[in-house]
């Protein structure tokens, strides 16, 4: 065996370690992910009319079930999953909107990073898709009622780094991680919520 052919081989074993399938990498990201912390930017496309402003925050997790996505611009709000229930907050409206965590978490697409391992239960799962970079999953929910039509993650080195959300008006809600930290160890208040005094609370 010639020297080039020794390298073409090494090259392509490189590549299929490189390039994992979005499959792999989100089972790989599930199997060694516990907790996580990152920050976001969040933009969305509409069919028509005109689109909401650029949102950017911070979201942090604890598998499986408990969550915090906090939205600090343009407005403030905050979407906690305590582990039994899902509490939404919107500052400026001075109200709180409180579900069951584990009807509201199954099919949602926080599921996909903060739930359980068993996501085929709840989802129908596509890889071998690649584009800008990443490697894809492609995830349509088995249910009707979820709000969504199907939600793509970009993987990179076993990390999501882009997820992108589609719901049953054509709208996209695009989503852009940066400096995600894995198995950080994230303090378990944030993961707890008590309305603030005089809020108005809807729901259970």
């Amino acid at each position: 065996m010639n020297l080039r052919t020794t390298l073409a081989i090494l090259a392509l074993g490189l590549a299929q370690v490189s390039f994992a399938s979005g499959l792999d990498q989100l089972r790989a990201f599930l199997e060694s992910t516990r907790s996580g912390e990152t920050r976001f930017t969040q933009t969305v496309t509409v069919r028509s009319g005109r689109a909401p402003a650029p949102a950017s925050g911070s979201f942090a997790f604890a598998r499986p079930g408990r969550f915090r996505w906090s939205y600090e611009k343009p407005f403030p709000q905050l979407i906690v999953g305590d582990g039994e229930k899902l509490w939404i907050y919107d500052r400026d409206l001075n109200q709180v909107i409180v579900k069951k965590l584990g009807q509201a978490l199954g099919s949602s697409p926080a599921a996909l990073l903060a739930g359980d391992n068993a996501l085929e239960r709840n989802f129908t799962l596509t890889g071998g898709i690649a584009g800008d970079g990443l490697e894809w999953v492609v995830a349509k929910p088995k249910s009707p009622g979820s709000g969504f039509g199907e939600v793509r993650i970009g993987f990179a080195d076993n990390l999501p780094r882009r997820m992108e959300l589609t719901d049953h008006f054509g709208q996209v809600t695009h989503l852009e991680f940066s400096g995600f930290e894995r198995n950080a160890a994230v303090d378990p208040g944030q993961f707890r919520f008590t309305p603030p005094r005089g809020a108005d609370i809807v729901g259970e």
